[in-house]
């Protein structure tokens, strides 16, 4: 009987680890687990009710890392997770994506002779100035085995020297997530509050530093947005960091409706409606591709590069000037069509699960 122990240290990753958990499930006793949840994220809609709406088993332990620092966490993350795996030896330790925690646990599993598999292994933004990238390379740098999304990451892993026999192109987990609650989306109250309809509202997301910490930035950003969207209602659910600075700019509108942040069912059942979504976020791009919502990415640069060459998402940058644009696409009907990358299907938890049970 094979021993794997799965690690999680964001909201993410959980939604990532639950459909491998599914398939462990299936196995038929093949395969046991432990969920290891690093508490690197501490976050209030992490909450019992988190894990029973999306079906997730609560973890069999939290090294409640918390905050702090790059490297505090890093830190703390490692010295947690060593005496976790030398009380509780595995034989192979899955990390998933790319935050603080993926990186750690993958360097202490080496350092304690244990095989690491990464799932979504290979992705590349090509911008040092992300945590998340200086966590992929490390990881895929130590990883035994890459459980790929896309033929892009393959060829990035190989170009990194990885071989054939170590990668499995195996499609994206996140979907399967996405495709398993799709008739179970709950419609937040907002919805009727503010009478909405369907493909007549604009969702927004923003949370990354470039964007939200620099006021001039933020504000250009809002305005920019705001004059631009036919004043349909904009719906921004605020990441609470943004909050702060934003209360301090003042920024209002009668069509912007900011809103605290929504659970994933909630969420989705608002993408899913809506006429577009204006995000800096990577998984959403995810979604949105799969949904065929239009995604207007305000970055330079995306660790998804499928969701633009295959799907519904823009890349436009971080100038605000390139917002009018974009929008003016978006309302003369001529934004494409988009398609699902291959793969991206709901099954693959399931491949990842087989291929492990026959390494």
């Amino acid at each position: 009987m094979k021993k794997l122990t799965l690690i999680a240290g964001a909201r993410p990753n959980f939604m990532k680890i639950a459909p491998l958990i599914h398939a462990i499930q299936k196995t038929e006793n093949n395969i046991t687990y432990r969920l290891v949840h690093t508490g690197q994220h501490f976050d209030k809609n992490m909450s019992d009710t988190f894990f029973e709406e999306l079906n997730i088993p609560a973890p069999d332990v939290n090294l409640g890392v918390g905050g702090g620092t790059q490297a505090e966490q890093t830190a703390g993350i490692m010295i947690g997770f060593e005496r976790e795996l030398t009380e509780k030896p595995t034989d192979l330790v899955i990390v998933v994506g790319d935050v603080t925690s993926t990186m750690a646990c993958s360097i202490v599993a080496k350092k304690l002779n244990t095989k690491v598999a990464h799932i979504e292994a290979g992705i590349r933004s090509w911008d040092l100035t992300m945590p998340e990238e200086i966590n992929r390379m490390v990881t895929d740098a130590l990883a035994d085995y890459y459980f790929t999304t896309t033929e892009i990451a393959n060829e990035n892993l190989r170009h990194f020297g990885a071989k054939e026999e170590q990668i499995f192109f195996v499609g994206n987990v996140m979907i399967d997530t996405l495709l398993a609650n799709k008739n179970r989306f709950i419609k937040p109250s907002i919805f009727d509050e503010l009478q909405l309809s369907e493909k007549q509202y604009i969702m927004l997301t923003m949370h990354r530093p470039a964007n939200v910490d620099e006021a001039e930035k933020l504000q250009q950003l809002m305005s920019e947005i705001i004059n631009n969207v036919q004043n349909l209602p904009i719906i921004f659910p605020i990441h609470p960091r943004t909050a702060k600075i934003f209360s301090d700019l003042g920024i209002a509108a009668d069509n912007l409706h900011i809103v605290e942040p929504m659970g994933y069912l909630e969420f989705n059942f608002m993408v899913e409606r809506c006429k577009c979504v204006i995000t800096d976020s990577g998984g959403i791009t995810e979604e949105t591709t799969v949904m065929g919502v239009p995604c207007i990415t305000l970055r330079d640069n995306t660790e998804r590069p499928e969701t633009v060459t295959i799907g519904t998402n823009e890349l436009i940058g971080t100038n605000p000037k390139a917002i009018a644009p974009a929008l003016r696409k978006l309302f003369a009907g001529e934004w494409k069509k988009g398609a699902i990358p291959k793969l991206w299907d709901g099954k693959t938890a399931e491949r990842i699960i087989e291929i492990i049970e026959n390494l």
